[in-house]
């Protein structure tokens, strides 16, 4: 069985100390709410359905998911192990748990996406640096393992003007 996988990057943040604290720009609301609605319109009427969000415990994450769940009407699923720079391999373990007959979709930051991207498509470390703000990948795999995903669509907010 084909399960999805939907790796978000949270909006853009405002900068500042403590880190897990930052809060989303304005501009990142819109963004988000933008791509939340374009999330809305590209999954079919199953996967919405039975999709699941998980997110990172940061606000910026929180703040990203809180406006995705309110479009898609989902409930907020905080998964520690989705900040900044934790271990591609943590998610990949956890993903092989949760992740079989379950679409999910994870909010997160960079490094992670970039990261859990590549590894799950390319089985590579690194994506080369870009995934923007608010940027949402697509993936789908028989098994969550490096180099077994199929990257299925890519969008940007800068992609829907």
């Amino acid at each position: 069985m084909t399960d999805s996988l939907w790796i978000m990057r949270h909006g853009e943040a405002a900068p500042g100390r403590p880190d897990h604290l930052r809060e989303l720009t304005e501009t990142g609301r819109r963004d988000v709410e933008r791509m939340a609605e374009w999330l809305a319109d590209s999954l079919d009427t199953s996967s919405r359905d039975r999709l699941r969000l998980a997110v990172s415990p940061y606000q910026r994450a929180q703040q990203t998911a809180e406006i995705v769940a309110g479009r898609l009407g989902l409930t907020l699923e905080t998964l520690a192990l989705i900040t900044p720079d934790d271990p591609v391999e943590d998610v990949i373990d956890w993903l092989q748990v949760n992740g079989e007959g379950v679409p999910w979709l994870l909010v997160s930051h960079m490094p992670l996406v970039g990261e859990l991207t590549a590894r799950l498509v390319d089985g590579q470390r690194s994506l080369g640096g870009g995934f923007p703000a608010a940027g949402v990948v697509g993936l789908q795999a028989d098994v969550w393992a490096a180099g077994c995903a199929d990257l299925i669509g890519f969008q940007a907010p800068s992609s829907l003007d």
